[in-house]
């Protein structure tokens, strides 16, 4: 793909690691005239004399002037991560060298690479394909254990096999198509109706898959919002201070203390959950900012992926059976959850309520069982597992497409459509598959999705 893009063909360079000082600092170089540039300021070598993928250690110099002393890794193209003559500079962290380095490198002939522009130009050569691509910039932001899981899966490949396999099942049965129309004449049949309904149902499920563990993957990516409800002095803060093993909020036993919400991040199980601490629901209260304080829950319930509903387990069994149906009737995730179980009342009141979650906030019984049924919350019905896990809104969208083709191509086949209408539905679903990986696209597209990369990478 790279030779049918124009302004592919200079060189590029860019500092790979996080600025500031560090131990060492690296600077990549890729591109046609890399060990050219690089050469010219390491005397120590001919570079471009030695092997691929091999270290050397000299000065690097910029006419009599010492810049450092550094590490150079070479890799020659198409063994590179760009597909590029590649060469890795490793300085020391210091901002000045790096800066000064950076600079003899764009005198020498370099120039600065854009945001995404290594990967970018792995895409272009072949070494990854789009779908991969996007996944390096996830594993570089990837904050908990199934982020990284997730992304790495999809950066070696695992998405983008199951919609290869399918692509070429698929092409071959268009082509088998299109051969019967040059032979209409004859009616002749090469392509078997009976496999490529097979095939579609197999495609189909791997799409519905794909399509339900979306849930999962956005809540891999971005986290999920928990509402802690309930009603005034339930111990909403005090659980949100137990999950998170902290005094994030006050306690106190006047009814009301929280006015206003707290949110917080807690790590459970490699899902984030943003816990959200709200204001005691109290419908009649004469307290202005109370009030203001109790819509903004409300506002936040309504928000939330799921609701961890916090009653007193004194409290009556009508009213947390009348809550129940609300929050059914509501359709949201819900978790009813009795508290306070370490005090008398609670104790004595442990057997009303058998088929809830009975915890206490203050001395962290059954917290665990909690965390559990929040992580299991999340992954209900979402797809989890071992497999492709989609976390990009892009495919997903595609994905979609691909659902509508796969339909229509099933109904083309119900109603015995003519070979040239049911080769037309196979090729919008080829159309889609490639426009995830990129088979098909267009350089804008690219410029945009690569310019989300951090510089360097």
């Amino acid at each position: 793909m790279l030779g049918k893009l124009t302004g592919w063909d200079d060189t590029i360079v860019a500092l790979a690691t996080p600025p500031g000082i560090g131990a060492i600092g690296l600077i990549r170089v890729s591109g046609p005239k890399t060990f050219g540039i690089v050469g010219g300021l390491f005397p120590a070598k001919d570079l471009r004399e030695q092997p691929s993928h091999t270290l050397h250690v000299g000065l690097l110099k910029e006419g009599e002037e010492t810049l450092d002393e550094v590490v150079v890794s070479l890799f020659r193209g198409p063994r590179s991560y760009t597909g590029e003559d590649v060469i890795e500079i490793s300085c020391h962290g210091s901002p000045y060298i790096l800066e000064r380095v950076m600079q003899a490198l764009l005198h020498a002939g370099a120039r600065l690479a854009r945001a995404g522009e290594f990967t970018q130009r792995a895409f272009l050569n072949g070494r990854l394909d789009l779908t991969q691509a996007e996944a390096v910039a996830d594993v570089i932001a990837a904050n908990t254990a199934a982020s990284a899981r997730t992304a790495l899966h999809t950066m070696r490949g695992g998405f983008s096999r199951e919609l290869r396999d399918l692509r070429e099942r698929l092409i071959s049965f268009s082509a088998l198509i299109e051969l019967e129309l040059d032979f209409s004449q004859e009616d002749v049949e090469f392509a078997d109706r009976k496999q490529l309904y097979h095939l579609i149902s197999e495609a189909e499920q791997m799409t519905s898959a794909l399509l339900a563990s979306f849930r999962l993957g956005n809540v891999i990516r971005n986290g999920v919002s928990v509402a802690i409800v309930g009603k005034p002095n339930a111990g909403k803060s005090t659980l949100l201070n137990t999950l998170l093993n902290e005094n994030r909020a006050i306690v106190s036993e006047i009814a009301g203390t929280t006015r206003d919400t707290i949110e917080e991040v807690l790590n459970i199980d490699g899902v984030l959950f943003r816990l959200i601490d709200t204001a005691g629901i109290r419908h009649h209260t004469s307290d202005v900012i109370e009030q203001i304080g109790v819509g903004r829950s409300l506002e936040k319930m309504d928000q939330a992926d799921i609701v961890v509903y916090l009653f007193d387990v004194a409290d009556p069994i009508a009213g947390v059976a009348a809550v129940r149906e609300e929050l059914v009737a509501k359709g949201k995730p819900f978790l009813l959850v009795g508290n306070k179980v370490d005090t008398a009342e609670g104790a004595a009141a442990r057997g009303r309520f058998p088929g809830e979650l009975l915890i206490s906030a203050r001395d962290g019984h059954s917290i665990d069982v909690l965390k559990q049924r929040l992580v299991d919350q999340v992954l209900q019905g979402a797809g989890a597992g071992d497999g492709t896990i989609v976390t990009n809104a892009r495919h997903y969208h595609a994905l979609q497409l691909i659902q509508l083709s796969l339909s229509a191509i099933r109904k083309g086949l119900d109603e015995l459509l003519p070979g040239d209408l049911l080769a037309l539905d196979i090729r919008h679903c080829l159309h889609y598959l490639g426009e995830i990986t990129g088979e098909i696209t267009t350089e804008d597209r690219l410029d945009y999705i690569f310019s989300k990369f951090c510089i360097g990478k």
